[in-house]
C-alpha cells in the first residue's frame, strides 16, 4: 500500500513540487516584492507556494490564495486555475479532503472553460486520489478512467502512465480484480520504460513502484492459491512447495527489477525486503536473511524507520519459519523497539507481537506467549477501531459531498424548471390523495406479510445459532460453506460423570435424560456467561472451548472459572439428591491450552468441531483428574497462576501421552 500511495504523490502531485534552498526562497520573495502585477509574478508566488508543500502546507495555502487574488485582478484565468489547484494540494497534504475537492472542482471548471485538457487530466487524477484515500473505489476508478481518456487524446505519456498505474492501484484492492490490476500495470510499464530515456531519475522511481506493485500482486496471488490448496488438500505438501517455487519466480523477477530501478533511492529497502520474503517462502533461509539484513543496513543509513522495522520483522519471520525460535525472538525484539519508536498503533507492531507470541509458545514459554498474545490482540483491536473510524469518516465525507452537490443543484435550477416541478408535485399530490385508500390497504397487507416473514427468518436464525457460532453461521448463510480456521491458543475443557453407568441403572430412561439435561443446561448457562463456545456432548461427556471462534487473551481464565462453577453446581446438586435418597452424579473435569483447528465439515447436519493434539491432551486432563476437582495442564497453569490458587500434582502419567505436569485449581486468589 505504501508504494501505491507513493505513486499518487510522485506522479499526480509530485511533478509540481520544487524543493528549493533557502536562497531560492529569498530570491523569490525579493522578486515578488518589486515585480509588477502580471502573469510572471503570479507564477513566482505559486513557485513559493510549492516550496512550502512539504514543510508548511498552511503557508503554501496562503501563498496560493495570494496568487489567485492577483490572477483574478489581472484577468489571468489559467493562473487562477493553477492557484486553486495549489490551494487544493495544500489541503490534501493536511488530510482535509472536503476542502481539497472544493478547490479542485473550481480549478477543474476553469481549466475546462479554457480548453486546457492537461489541467483537466491532472485535476481528474488528483480527485481520484482523494476518493481512493477515502475508500470510495468506484468514484476513484471513474475519475481515473476519465483522466486516462483525456490523457490519451493529448498523447501525454506521463499522465497516461499516471492514470493506468492508479487504475491498477484501485483494482489491486480486491482479490477478484487482481488480474485487472495486472492488465493496467502492464500497459503502464512499457510506456514508462520508454519515457525514462527522457527523464532518468524521476521515472526510475515510478518504474520501481510499478514493478513493486506487480510483484506484490503475484506474491498475494500465490499466497491465496497455496492457502486454498492446503485447506482443500488438493496437493500434498511437497507438490504445493514445488508449485510455490515456480510461481514465486514471477514475483522475484519484478521485485529484482524494482531493486535495480531503486538504486540510490530511499525505496531500495522495500524491494530488498520483498526479495527476502520470496526466498524465505522458498525455504532458502540464508539468502532471505542476507537480503533482509542488507535492507536493514540501507534503511538505517537513510534513517527510514518503517523500512528498518519491516526488515527486522522479516528476519524474525524467516528465522521462525526456519525453526530457529530463539533467533526469531531476538529479531522480533529489535522490530518491537523500532515499531514503538514509530509511534502510534501500527501494523508492524501487531505483526511483531504475533511473531513473539508464536515463538515463545514454540519454546514452551507460555507465560511470555500469553503476554504477547494479549498485546497482539489489543493492538489488532485498536487497528480495527482505526480502520472502522476511517471507513466512517469516508461515509461522512461522501454524505457531505452529496449534500453539497444537492445544495448546488437546488440553487442553480432554472426558475421555469422549479415551477414545472411544483406543477408535477401538485399532480402527484392529487393522484396520491385519490389512491390513498388503495395504497393503505396494500401497505397493511405488506406489513403483516413482512412481519410473518421476519418472524420466520428470526426463528431460522435462532435455530442456526443454536448449533453454530455466529461468525460461522453468517459465513455459511453468505457462501453456503465455512472455512476451517487455525487458532494458536485455545483452552479446551472436558467433563465426565463418575459412575455414570451405575447411576443410570437406578434411574428410568426418562429420569436419566431429565437429570443429564438438568446438568447440561446449567453448564450451558455457565459457559455462556464467560463467552465460552460449546462444542458437543457425547453421552455423559461435555466439551467446550474458550478463545474461539473469536480469539481473546482471557480464554484460560474464563474456562477455569467456568470449571470451578460447574463443580460447585454438581456438588450442590449431589447434596440435594443425596438428602432425598436419590442417585447422584459426580464430576471429573480437565483443561488444557494450546493450538487447534476449528470449523464445520460435511454438507448435512452441520456441527462446529475442533481438532488437534490439544483436544486429546484436554481429554487426558479429565481422565487423569479427580472427582470434584478442576485438573489443568502446565501450559494452562502458566496462563492462570496469577488469578487462582493451585496445587502442583507433579508429573502424572496420562494414557498415550507419557508424563504431564498437572495442577489442581483450589480456587480464586483473594
Amino acid at each position: 500500500m505504501k508504494k501505491r500511495i507513493f505513486l499518487f504523490i510522485l506522479i499526480f502531485i509530485g511533478r509540481n513540487f520544487t524543493y528549493a534552498q533557502e536562497a531560492e526562497i529569498d530570491s523569490l520573495q525579493k522578486f515578488i516584492t518589486t515585480a509588477k502585477d502580471d502573469s510572471t509574478k503570479v507564477k513566482a508566488i505559486l513557485d513559493l507556494a510549492k516550496i512550502y508543500y512539504g514543510s508548511d502546507p498552511q503557508k503554501s495555502i496562503r501563498f496560493a490564495h495570494l496568487a489567485n487574488d492577483l490572477a483574478i485582478k489581472i484577468n489571468y484565468l489559467k493562473g487562477s486555475a493553477t492557484a486553486l489547484k495549489s490551494v487544493g494540494i495544500g489541503y490534501y497534504l493536511q488530510g482535509k479532503s472536503f476542502e481539497t475537492l472544493e478547490y479542485w472542482e473550481r480549478s477543474l471548471a476553469l481549466f475546462d472553460s479554457l480548453g486546457d485538457q492537461v489541467g483537466v487530466a491532472n485535476i481528474l487524477s488528483n480527485e481520484g486520489a482523494v476518493y481512493f484515500n477515502q475508500g470510495d473505489d468506484t468514484k476513484a476508478l471513474d475519475l481515473y478512467l476519465q483522466s486516462l481518456q483525456v490523457s490519451e487524446k493529448l498523447d501525454d505519456t506521463l499522465r497516461i502512465v499516471s492514470a493506468l498505474s492508479n487504475i491498477g492501484g484501485v483494482y489491486s484492492n480486491k482479490e477478484l480484480t487482481w488480474d485487472k490490476a495486472l492488465e493496467y500495470y502492464f500497459r503502464a510499464l512499457p510506456l514508462m520504460e520508454a519515457y525514462s530515456k527522457q527523464d532518468e531519475r524521476e521515472t526510475k522511481d515510478a518504474l520501481g513502484t510499478i514493478c513493486i506493485n506487480i510483484g506484490e500482486i503475484y506474491f498475494r496471488q500465490d499466497t491465496a492459491y497455496l492457502e486454498k490448496n492446503r485447506i482443500k488438500k488438493s496437493y500434498n505438501d511437497f507438490q504445493i512447495d514445488s508449485i510455490a517455487n515456480e510461481s514465486d519466480s514471477l514475483s522475484l523477477f519484478y521485485f529484482e527489477k524494482a531493486r535495480n530501478y531503486f538504486v540510490d533511492s530511499e525505496d531500495l529497502p522495500a524491494a530488498m525486503n520483498w526479495i527476502g520474503r520470496i526466498f524465505a517462502r522458498r525455504n532458502e533461509f540464508d539468502k532471505a536473511v542476507k537480503y533482509q539484513n542488507e535492507a536493514f543496513e540501507i534503511a538505517k543509513k537513510l534513517e527510514t524507520l518503517l523500512d528498518m522495522t519491516q526488515a527486522k520483522l522479516g528476519i524474525g519471520d524467516t528465522y521462525f519459519k526456519q525453526g530457529a525460535a530463539k533467533l526469531a525472538i531476538n529479531s522480533y525484539k529489535e522490530a518491537e523497539k523500532l515499531a514503538i519508536e514509530m509511534g502510534g498503533t501500527n501494523l508492524e507492531l501487531k505483526n511483531t507481537y504475533g511473531g513473539l507470541a508464536l515463538s515463545y509458545a514454540k519454546l514452551g514459554d507460555y507465560k511470555n506467549a500469553y503476554n504477547y498474545q494479549k498485546l497482539f490482540t489489543e493492538t489488532k483491536d485498536k487497528l480495527y477501531d482505526i480502520d472502522t473510524d476511517k471507513k466512517l469518516q469516508g461515509l461522512q465525507f461522501t454524505f457531505d459531498i452529496q449534500k453539497k452537490q444537492g445544495q448546488i443543484d437546488l440553487l442553480t435550477k432554472d426558475k421555469a424548471l422549479q415551477e414545472l416541478d411544483l406543477q408535477r408535485q401538485k399532480v402527484i399530490k392529487n393522484a396520491t390523495i385519490g389512491g390513498l385508500s388503495v395504497v393503505c390497504i396494500f401497505l397493511v397487507v405488506v406489513f403483516f406479510q413482512k412481519k410473518k416473514i421476519t418472524k420466520e427468518k428470526q426463528r431460522s436464525d435462532e435455530l442456526l445459532l443454536n448449533i453454530l457460532p455466529s461468525e460461522t453461521a453468517e459465513e455459511l448463510k453468505a457462501t453456503g460453506k465455512a472455512k476451517t480456521k487455525s487458532f494458536d491458543l485455545v483452552s479446551v475443557m472436558f467433563t465426565d460423570f463418575k459412575n455414570f453407568t451405575q447411576a443410570s441403572e437406578k434411574l428410568s430412561p426418562e429420569e436419566l435424560v431429565q437429570e443429564i439435561n438438568y446438568c447440561y443446561s446449567a453448564f450451558d448457562k455457565i459457559i455462556t456467561k464467560y463467552g465460552i463456545e460449546k462444542i458437543k456432548t457425547i453421552g455423559d461427556s461435555y466439551m467446550c472451548a474458550g478463545g474461539l471462534p473469536v480469539s481473546n487473551s482471557t480464554h484460560a481464565i474464563d474456562v477455569v472459572q467456568a470449571g470451578l462453577e460447574m463443580q460447585e453446581f454438581i456438588a450442590k446438586n449431589k447434596a440435594e439428591r443425596e438428602a432425598k435418597g436419590q442417585p447422584f452424579f459426580e464430576l471429573r473435569l480437565g483443561v488444557h491450552t494450546g493450538p487447534v483447528v476449528a470449523g464445520i465439515v460435511g454438507i448435512k447436519k452441520f456441527a462446529y468441531d475442533i481438532w488437534g493434539d490439544t483436544v486429546n491432551t484436554a481429554s487426558r486432563m479429565e481422565s487423569s483428574g479427580e472427582v470434584g476437582r478442576v485438573n489443568i495442564s502446565g501450559p494452562t497453569y502458566e496462563f492462570i497462576k496469577d488469578k487462582f490458587q493451585c496445587t502442583h500434582r507433579g508429573k502424572v502419567k496420562a494414557k498415550n501421552k507419557g508424563e504431564i505436569d498437572m495442577y489442581f485449581v483450589d480456587g480464586n486468589k483473594n
